[in-house]
């Protein structure tokens, strides 16, 4: 076989390849202006239809920092009436004599108010100043001072309007925000810090003697 063929046959395969990917270029280029001339289809994205894709590809995910005093404990929550401020002021009176506290609801239709309620002017100032901050429809956060959500939750949860609580507790909270043009609501919270291990033998009777020192248990 002379270097004369094998030159040729390697011209030729070398000439195939290049018509080869030529020819896939050509077709790469179909595809993506096939994809780009093409609606949405309805089963992308779980099913949403092209105008609520366009809303999920306009959400923006941001988070709140919630402010208040340190040796306050707060309840993050979501409801669905205006009468919720007078119910929750009343399951607060009601569960905790004397208590001291402030309430603030974003409402959600008409005129979009931050309404407010409570037994302590800070407290609610405070309330209604992180709520405007995250200006979510429906979302309530109740600021106590002397008291424990321990001692209210219950109360709170059998409430006709409350339907979610996103958080109880004393600790520095982010809170998940999606907002859209309609918009905000709150997604989820960061409560607090992430474990740096598990406990031990010493963590356990430290838990209990906890419990005990503070009147849980007996």
């Amino acid at each position: 076989m002379s270097a004369h063929f094998l030159y040729k046959q390697n011209l030729l395969s070398y000439v195939h390849w290049l018509r080869l990917l030529n020819s896939l270029t050509n077709l790469m280029k179909k595809i993506a202006k096939l994809l780009l001339d093409t609606p949405i289809p309805s089963n992308f994205l779980g099913g949403l239809n092209n105008k609520e894709c366009e809303v999920y590809k306009a959400m923006e995910i941001i988070t709140e920092t919630l402010r208040f005093p340190s040796d306050c404990n707060i309840i993050l929550g979501q409801s669905h009436f205006i009468k919720t401020v007078e119910d929750l002021y009343e399951v607060m009176v009601n569960s905790v004599p004397g208590v001291k506290f402030g309430l603030a609801f974003c409402e959600a239709s008409g005129p979009c108010l931050v309404r407010k309620d409570g037994t302590d002017n800070e407290l609610i100032e405070v309330a209604v100043e992180n709520m405007l901050h995250i200006g979510a429809g429906h979302s309530f956060l109740i600021i106590m001072r002397d008291a424990f959500p321990i001692n209210v939750l219950p109360g709170i949860k059998n409430c006709r309007e409350v339907v979610n609580i996103f958080c109880a507790t004393a600790n520095p909270v982010q809170v998940i925000i999606a907002q859209t043009e309609q918009g905000r609501g709150i997604m989820g919270v960061i409560d607090g810090a992430s474990p740096k291990g598990i406990e031990l033998d010493t963590d356990i009777s430290h838990r209990k003697k906890f419990l005990l020192d503070i009147g849980y248990k007996r």
